[in-house]
């Protein structure tokens, strides 16, 4: 299983990525936040040979043809080792910041992934662009506007998805399916795998088979010290998690629905600090991948490695280097254990 980890600052890009580097991890990823989500991928890929992933840049404000190019030009700094991850945030941030629309998310979705599929054969297979998709049109594409092709081929491109409609709609389109950080092991069982299902049954055969990433938030201690401070910061991600109502599927099915109308009254008065306290031990251990290295490693073996061979790990605090390398060595040793037991 490979490990993925965040890369959340642009000046030290890259002396974070080569510190992950060091310890073990096989990729970087970035996401929408204070700075733009391909910047700091640039910088990591040439600073490292870790594969780079977008984790996820939002679609609906961006044209296909500027993501294609961003993907592209990481796809090369990377030695072709780039996922271009597609997300669809929520409608609020879409109209209030962005200031475009968000109506038929999934069917805008699917016309993005499309339309930079297309974009991706005209470059490396010299076809005609010719994408007529229902939100976005691209029939112009000139030599001296076209990179040369890859001889990894192009980018990958993963789609985040939490909802059966969109998670079914990815499988279907995407070359991976990004899991959303805040699931469980019950929601992954009974609500994501039966929607990538129903998504395989329509998935077309040139694609290849799908990918399912899950992206993990790790809480990861190796004495009371190391946990209580990885305890704070996931309670603090995840407070801010259950105010958002397109989470709320998973908090329900962990029977703790009535978080959400809670800790939205808690940012409306602006108390955001206060949202971790929302956290309970049991909540948190649902959510997110909670122990020590060891303990982690077999938890995420347990609820993912059947069907994963990637998994992006989340950690919202600081973590000693040497307790990042454990944990690293645990992911792969887990992996590799788990492969040693079926050759046998």
């Amino acid at each position: 299983m490979e490990v993925l980890a965040a890369v959340y600052g642009l000046e030290d890009a890259g002396s974070e990525a080569r510190r992950l580097e060091a310890a073990g991890v096989d990729g970087v990823f970035t996401f929408e936040g204070p700075h733009d989500v391909f910047i700091p991928l640039a910088l990591a890929a040439a600073a490292t040979d870790l594969s780079v992933m977008t984790n996820v840049a939002i679609a609906f404000p961006r044209n296909a043809v500027h993501m294609a190019h961003a993907a592209w030009d990481l796809h090369v700094l990377s030695g072709g080792r780039c996922t271009l991850g597609l997300g669809t945030q929520v409608r609020p941030h879409i109209e209030g910041r962005f200031g475009v629309d968000f109506d038929r998310p999934v069917e805008r979705m699917r016309d993005a992934v499309e339309a930079v599929r297309s974009v991706f054969r005209t470059w490396q297979d010299g076809v005609p662009l010719e994408h007529r998709g229902p939100f976005r049109t691209h029939t112009r594409m000139s030599p001296m506007f076209s990179p040369p092709p890859h001889p990894a081929g192009p980018p990958r491109i993963a789609v985040g998805a939490l909802g059966p409609r969109l998670t079914a709609m990815a499988a279907e389109v995407a070359d991976a399916l990004a899991v959303m950080p805040v699931t469980s092991e019950e929601f992954f069982t009974e609500v994501t795998l039966p929607a990538v299902d129903r998504g395989r049954t329509d998935r077309p055969s040139r694609l290849g088979p799908l990918e399912v990433l899950p992206e993990l938030i790790v809480c990861c201690g190796r004495d009371a010290a190391e946990q209580a401070v990885a305890d704070a910061g996931c309670r603090a991600l995840l407070g801010f998690y259950v105010s958002t109502p397109a989470y709320r599927p998973v908090f329900e099915r962990a029977g703790r629905g009535d978080l959400q109308p809670r800790a939205q009254q808690l940012t409306r008065e602006g108390r955001w600090d206060a949202l971790g306290d929302l956290i309970d031990d049991d909540l948190l251990s649902t959510v997110a991948v909670r122990g020590t290295p060891a303990q982690v490693a077999s938890l995420v073996h347990r609820r993912y490695a059947g069907d994963c061979r990637r998994v992006c790990i989340y950690m919202p605090y600081a973590m000693a280097d040497d307790l990042l390398v454990e944990l690293v060595d645990a992911l792969h040793g887990e992996a590799a254990a788990a492969v040693d037991a079926v050759a046998r």
